[in-house]
């Protein structure tokens, strides 16, 4: 198969979000008197939405839907303040999407992440990489894992999405690509792990973003070395 299109996360893929998340959500959970949590907690809070995120941070005796409701508008009020305090492309992102631009590969974003917040971290941090669609989480299209994000995608930019590669850290992406007929490849230097990305679908797993270069040569590949 020959690859035509990348599909990116944005969270844990491209960028490295989680020290700003974490703060933003802790700021909210102080309003309780909950006590912060670790960031590599928050590793498996994240990907559906904030809602999910918070009712997963809040403690079991805490988790209504009032105290929810108000965390998220906390969560919400501080991350606007505070979403590119830590926030970074990961190391060989930049170099990764250059080469894909120079290959005349097209590329697009596809996060659970609010529109407007997917839509500022790529300005401010990918500011000049060429992507066809950017899209967050939007009023009406379902959320990943569902495929309606992904298929909007291969069907704007008239590819089918067999030829589609889709690149994510959770097992979350991994269905998305799957069902929406992309080959799924599981990014390690994210938030989950490899074992999660594997049992939900990953046909690949790389260990830096230079690897996607390699499947892109070697499309037969069931694996890829990090010593390749």
């Amino acid at each position: 198969m020959h690859f035509q299109a990348v599909v990116f996360d944005l969270d844990g893929t491209l960028l490295d979000t989680l020290a700003d998340i974490a703060n933003s959500a802790n700021s909210a959970l102080a309003r309780y008197g909950v006590s912060p949590r670790g960031a590599d907690e928050y590793r498996y809070f994240v990907g559906e939405g904030v809602t999910v995120l918070m009712s997963r941070a809040l403690p079991a005796e805490k988790r209504n839907d009032s105290i929810i409701s108000d965390c998220v508008k906390a969560f919400r009020e501080s991350y606007s303040s505070n979403w590119n305090v830590n926030t970074k492309p990961y190391d060989g992102i930049m170099e990764l999407l250059d080469e894909l631009t120079a290959r005349q590969v097209k590329m697009a974003i596809l996060s659970n992440k609010p529109d407007d917040f997917t839509k500022r971290c790529v300005r401010e941090f990918l500011p000049d990489k060429r992507f066809e669609m950017v899209l967050g989480q939007r009023e009406g299209i379902p959320m990943k894992p569902d495929p309606a994000g992904a298929v909007e995608i291969a069907e704007t930019l008239g590819i089918a999405s067999s030829q589609f590669l889709y690149l994510g850290d959770s097992g979350l992406d991994m269905q998305t690509a799957t069902r929406a007929g992309m080959f799924p490849v599981g990014a390690v230097w994210g938030f989950r792990s490899a074992e999660e990305l594997r049992i939900h679908g990953a046909q690949v797993v790389i260990e830096q973003p230079r690897d996607l270069l390699y499947l892109l040569d070697n499309p037969s590949s069931s694996f890829i070395s990090p010593e390749t």
